[in-house]
């Protein structure tokens, strides 16, 4: 008995179909965007940390997008180089290290969209309402913000993935690159009603108030720069458009594909892309969008390297 559900506790995971002479050039391309993800957002946290100069709301809230998306990225890109050179047929996976791993992915996409939409009323205040921000957006309310982000995805992610481990199970193969929620329920042979109710639920009610938010804070911004003639004004809108909007485009895109292919086993390889892109692309591109394309951010980081490259050539 101990050995058959020692046996039942272990998944074999599908992850990516690599084959063998491809292996080393997809490790090395994936190793290489890891690097870019875990560097580029862990250098822009500790640059904001460190500068007192940039110890305001809109940077603070790039600090938890940063380390959402090192967590998001660490989460299956690790185990992901691993597998590659391991054949599919041995992709072995614990039960329990695969409902964590649903866990934190579902958590960072969960916290993905709730801090975006709290840097999307972040920049509303600043441009609809700017003798009012900094009374508004004090230390103490990003502070609250934030962790209403992260706890608003943490209980609703566990609902999500309680619902789907209460289930017994009658399969134990995951035909996906990691797991996820939809990979846990997929395995067992009992009514999974109520998890399509609370999933579709779930899904309407964070990207719904996700593209909501985010729809009417820029359409409240459009009309305020419609109705302005000041330059500077309408300058910081277009800004505020070009980064968080080519953010959340990004994120939406791939998160919407990765939850649509789902219900079509038919296109699982496309499933499979549109879901690695999903921890990929947002994590790769954040730090460049929200910091780079940031003059004080980019000043700073202008700075810094000049200083570095300065007291190197001095020390020759």
């Amino acid at each position: 008995m101990e050995n058959w559900t020692s046996a039942a506790d272990i998944l074999l995971l599908e992850g990516l179909k690599v084959s063998p002479d491809a292996s080393v050039p997809a490790f090395i391309l994936l190793l290489l965007i890891y690097i870019f993800i875990m560097v580029s957002n862990i250098a822009l946290v500790v640059l904001i940390t460190l500068d007192r100069s940039l110890h305001r709301p809109m940077y603070l809230l790039f600090c938890n997008m940063s380390i959402n998306d090192v967590f998001g990225a660490t989460t299956i890109i690790p185990r992901m180089l691993r597998d590659i050179f391991i054949p599919s047929s041995d992709r072995y996976i614990h039960y329990v290290d695969c409902a964590i791993q649903a866990f934190c992915v579902h958590v960072y996409a969960g916290a993905s969209h709730t801090i975006l939409m709290i840097m999307a009323f972040d920049r509303y205040v600043a441009i609809c309402n700017p003798l009012r921000y900094a009374s508004i957006m004090t230390n103490w309310m990003v502070l609250k913000l934030s962790v209403s982000a992260w706890v608003v995805a943490f209980v609703m992610v566990t609902i999500l993935v309680g619902l789907s481990v209460r289930l017994s199970r009658c399969r134990s193969i995951i035909f996906n690159p990691f797991c996820d929620n939809a990979s846990l329920f997929k395995l067992s042979c009992e009514s999974i009603l109520i998890n399509n109710i609370y999933g579709l639920g779930y899904t309407i009610v964070l990207l719904g108030s996700s593209l909501g938010s985010v729809t009417i804070t820029y359409l409240r911004i459009a009309m305020v720069c419609l109705s302005s003639k000041n330059k500077v004004l309408n300058n910081r809108a277009l800004q505020t458009f070009t980064t968080h909007l080519a953010m959340y485009i990004i994120m939406f895109v791939s998160g919407t594909i990765m939850v649509l292919l789902h219900r079509f086993p038919d296109l699982s390889d496309h499933r499979k892309l549109g879901s690695l892109m999903f921890h990929l692309v947002p994590p790769a591109m954040n730090a460049v969008i929200y910091g780079i394309q940031i003059k004080a951010v980019r000043r700073k980081m202008v700075i810094m390297f000049t200083r570095n490259t300065a007291t190197v050539t001095e020390g020759k």
